[in-house]
């Protein structure tokens, strides 16, 4: 049997959060001020809706039909949709997270307005009282349990949504969530979990609390509620902003690798303002000059798309990261065409076509189908599907074009040139989850690169990395040899091309700084500190 693929971390999780304290402090504080900057917003705007439903019955259809839809638009699309009006930042995740936390505000207020006993309202008008006094005297504290019944289930689910606001840098603990995710590292998805599942609970038995005071006798503590919420919405404005004269957007996975953002400080003692991002939205927040430096691939599409030059590596900090298929011994025992129709891709895609092939994806958003399709046509590696029926080869991918990309050209390979059916699982997510899934017999291969299988599954010794990391044949045939004795999985002959970490500037600002390689960098931020 293969050994568990999950690497044991050397620390124990209260170690790892010892020891970035700092930094948890920080995304927790973030993740608090977002969640009330957005609910503060979201109960100025819901409760007079709430109240106005109630009082004109025929616009509650409308209103709450509008918010219920807004609550089913995934969150991950929401974010999207708010990028190209906003930006990247705070005020997409705030404004998504008012949307989300609308429908129980305005729900619960027109519930618990419209649930006042009418004999009630008739007494305070019958003894002299104005509508408005009514309101503000009568149906509101009758209604304000119900009411905050609806702002804790609004808190709950920001809570839970603020952990994507990361994705768009703005923030919060879903970076150790996602960075964790990406470098399959337990302690790091812990210690971003556990904190927010704690703070849901947190909030949700503050708020039960209040929920159950008598808002007829507390009617100041009523008017203290916003107050709460104002000072909480303000936590995401403590941790300090850095003054720096450049701006870096990097990946929770780069951000935490040795060969990411820990090497950069390392080997180049690289110290610039850095906001964690997810690379869907960093290439065109460099193209709108919102970053200045970003943490990108080195075939990427959108270098081409967006005018983005690579900054030289001159200490070498980047290992080879060649990329080739990794398949379950077993999976090739059962499959026995499956190898040698693999490697038909194999020594076929250099680093420019590579970079043709994710732009036409990146940027033409043509479809992986139809690129891959093109590609193996003009190579005459394409063949139409058999439709045969010698059992089902499950094909995995990562979350970005190019593994798209490839896993459509090996789909069509194995279609074309065997009898078997093909299932295909893209869009796994990052390096564990794709891993996760081979190692347990959930897919039977997917595209790897090298660097990822020496830097982020074997993470062996700095002796190692050292001997094997900078030539790509002693890294391939270290790989090679280790996961097929550790895992029972064999990596095949590599494609062809090397998807590098780069750090990436707009053309024109690269060239107006004159900074060409990272320590160009790093000298011009330490010459615009002094």
């Amino acid at each position: 049997m293969p050994s568990n693929p999950m690497n044991e971390q050397s620390q124990t999780l209260w170690q790892f959060m010892q020891q970035q304290h700092d930094k948890l402090l920080t995304q927790t504080l973030e993740h608090i001020g977002l969640t009330f900057i957005s609910l503060l917003i979201a109960v100025f705007v819901g409760l007079p809706l709430g109240i106005l439903i109630a009082r004109k019955r025929p616009l509650s259809g409308p209103v709450l039909g509008i918010a219920g839809v807004l609550q089913t638009i995934p969150s991950i699309a929401l974010l999207g949709f708010m990028i190209p009006l906003l930006g990247i930042g705070a005020k997409p995740a705030i404004v998504a997270l008012f949307l989300y936390a609308l429908l129980p505000i305005i729900r619960n207020t027109y519930t618990g307005v419209t649930g006042v006993d009418a004999s009630v309202k008739e007494a305070a008008l019958a003894m002299g009282m104005s509508l408005k006094q009514v309101l503000f005297k009568v149906e509101l504290p009758l209604a304000m349990p119900v009411i905050l019944a609806g702002i804790r289930t609004a808190t709950v689910i920001n809570v839970g949504v603020a952990t994507l606001a990361s994705y768009i840098a703005a923030g919060g603990l879903g970076e150790f969530i996602f960075g964790g995710i990406s470098l399959n590292n337990s302690n790091m998805i812990l210690a971003g979990a556990i904190p927010a599942a704690l703070l849901a609970i947190l909030f949700d038995l503050l708020l039960s609390f209040v929920q159950k005071l008598n808002f007829k006798k507390v009617r100041t503590g009523a008017y203290t509620l916003p107050v709460i919420l104002l000072v909480l919405a303000s936590f995401y404005f403590v941790p300090s902003a850095y003054g720096g004269k450049l701006t870096a957007g990097f990946t929770p996975e780069f951000m935490g690798r040795q060969d990411g953002n820990l090497g950069l400080q390392q080997k180049y003692g690289l110290k610039i303002h850095t906001i964690v991002i997810n690379d869907a939205v960093m290439y065109n927040a460099a193209f709108e000059k919102q970053l200045d430096v970003i943490s990108g691939y080195s075939t990427d599409g959108r270098l081409k798309a967006f005018n983005l030059v690579v900054l030289d590596d001159d200490k070498k900090i980047f290992p080879p990261y060649y990329a080739a298929p990794i398949v379950r011994e077993d999976a090739l025992r059962k499959f026995p065409e499956l190898e040698k129709t693999l490697n038909l891709l194999a020594g076929h895609i250099n680093d420019s076509i590579m970079t043709e092939l994710n732009y036409r994806t990146d940027y033409l958003h043509q479809t992986p189908e139809q690129v891959a399709k093109d590609f193996l046509a003009t190579h005459h590696l394409y063949k139409p599907a058999r439709n045969g029926n010698g059992g089902t080869v499950r094909i995995g991918s990562k979350i970005f074009g190019e593994q798209y990309i490839l896993a459509s050209m090996y789909s069509m390979l194995i279609k074309g040139y065997t009898n078997y059916n093909v299932a295909t699982k893209t869009g796994l997510g990052g390096t564990k989850i794709c891993f996760d899934a081979l190692t347990n017999n959930q897919i039977d291969f997917y595209p790897e690169y090298t660097g990822t299988g020496l830097l982020v599954i074997l993470q062996p010794s700095k002796k190692v990395v050292d001997t094997v990391g900078l030539d790509k044949n002693k890294t391939y045939s270290y790989v090679q040899q280790s996961f097929q004795n550790k895992y029972g999985i064999k990596w095949l002959k590599p494609i062809g091309f090397n998807n590098a970490y780069a750090l990436m500037m707009r053309r024109q600002q690269a060239d107006e700084l004159q900074i060409h390689t990272i320590s160009d960098l790093k000298n011009y931020l330490n010459s615009a500190q002094k």
